[in-house]
Parts: structure tokens; sequence; C-alpha cells
């Protein structure tokens, strides 16, 4: 009978050590699953969010693409634009001296039929201011030099004489030739004779 309790609590035993397997089988079988089923959400949130990434990255590479297509477009309308600025710039100055020229066409084929010279000389005289007119509008301005100080910004000295009175050293007493300046800056200096 020992041996047969003996049997029996052995059995008990094998049959408690069977359930505790298949208790911690079951257990880890589920810790697989949950596992697997946390792996599974997290490929899945990682595929999202590589797709996301991927239409991010696909969106940042079209507005490049479409800024640097904007960009060579602008670089070539420029370059136009210059070409066009550089063929075509001195036209507004052209079209403003044609109306000079016809009144110098006009004065030339008065000077055959009119014999007073006053008459022609005020014509002339027109024509002229007329010109200086245009050339003022266009931001072109004669240098007044006659009795202004001697600047070596403004005028060209070709020649000094000695002053008549301490007054006028320095100063400018005949213009050569006229100086001009374009928007305030000197595109030829007057030629002056200065009293030293």
């Amino acid at each position: 009978m020992a041996e047969k309790i003996k049997e029996l609590v052995q059995n008990y035993s094998n049959e408690q050590k069977q359930i505790e397997i298949e208790i911690k089988k079951k257990e880890y079988e589920q810790d697989l699953e949950q596992i697997r089923t946390e792996h599974k959400q997290e490929m899945e949130r990682m595929r999202a969010e590589i797709e996301l990434k991927s239409v991010e990255v696909e969106t940042k590479k079209d507005a490049h693409l479409r800024l640097m297509a904007e960009y060579d477009n602008y670089q070539k309308r420029t370059i136009r634009e210059k070409a066009d600025l550089i063929r075509n710039g001195g036209e507004k100055i052209f079209i403003g001296l044609l109306p000079i020229i016809d009144d110098f066409e006009r004065a030339l084929k008065t000077i055959e039929e009119v014999k007073e010279v006053d008459t022609i000389k005020e014509g002339i005289g027109l024509i002229y201011r007329k010109f200086l007119s245009f050339l003022q509008k266009n931001g072109i301005k004669a240098i007044d030099s006659v009795g202004e100080k001697f600047e070596a910004d403004l005028f060209e000295a070709v020649a000094t004489v000695p002053a008549e009175s301490e007054e006028q050293k320095g100063k400018i007493i005949d213009n050569l030739q006229t100086g001009y300046t374009l928007n305030d800056k000197v595109i030829r200096h007057a030629k002056v004779i200065v009293a030293n």
C-alpha cells in the first residue's frame, strides 16, 4: 500500500507539474501573442510613419523642383529683359531727339530762303533752347562755371591766368567747353580757365 500511495503521490506530483507546465505554456503563448500583436502594431505605425515621411519628401522634392524651375525662368526672363533694355534702352532718348532733328532740317531749308541773319539766329536759338530743355528733362544739366570757385571734381583747368584781384583768385574766368552732369554724376568735366 505504501507503494501505491507513493505511486499516487508521484502521479499527483507529475500531474501537478504537467498542469504547471501547461499553465506556463499558456502564459508564454499569451505573452508571445501579445508581443506579436504589439510588434505588428509597431510595424503598422512605422509603415504609416514611413509613408507619411515619404509623402513629405515627395512634396518637398516637388516644391524644390518647382522653385528651381521658377528660378531658372526668372534668370532667363531677366537676361531677356536686360538684352531688350540694352537693345532698346536709348529708344526714349532717340524719339525725343527726332523733333529737334526735324527743327534743324527746317532751319537748314530756311537758311537758303531767308536773307536776314537775325531770323536765322533766332531759329537756331529756339532749337538750342529746345535741345537743352530735352536734356534737362532726361537728367542732363550743364555745369555752371564762370565766376564759380574751381573744383577738380567738376572742372578741368586747361589754362591759368593772373588774377586781377584777390577776390578773383581760384575762380573760373572763362569756360572753353561746357561740362555736364547726368543725375548729379559728372559725365563731362567743364574745360575752364582759372585765375591764379
